[in-house]
């Protein structure tokens, strides 16, 4: 998988939705549930009822992409279900995607150095 950059937004729908939805479906649940514009970039992770599979749907400029993936073995570990969306920095969304449990990844902040030597 080709993540997107550490500046690419991931929100993460906390409501399991149809699995039927294609891209037009899901960008209408961004749109009209969870009231953000599908077109930005952001990169917009969905869930299934089991827990096992996920949708990714995102903009990257000349169209939207949509990636699916299934754990065969496993579930992925999600927010509590209600309605909404939550936030995920890159290291969490890379964790979600490998089946990991992203609750316990810290990303480091990084910020410029104060002097140069």
């Amino acid at each position: 998988m080709i993540f997107p950059s550490n500046r690419v937004p991931v929100l993460v729908s906390t409501q399991p939705i149809d699995f039927r939805k294609g891209h037009d479906g899901l960008s209408a649940i961004v749109s009209s549930v969870l009231r953000k514009d599908p077109f930005t970039g952001t990169v917009f992770v969905f869930r299934s009822r089991r827990a096992d599979r996920l949708k990714l749907l995102y903009w990257d400029g000349t169209g939207l992409v949509m990636a699916y993936k299934r754990l065969e073995e496993a579930t992925f570990t999600w927010p509590a279900i209600k309605g909404g969306v939550m936030a995920l920095n890159h290291a969490q969304f890379a964790a979600l995607f490998a089946g990991l449990d992203w609750r316990k990844v810290k990303s480091l902040e990084a910020r410029p150095p104060t002097a140069t030597e």
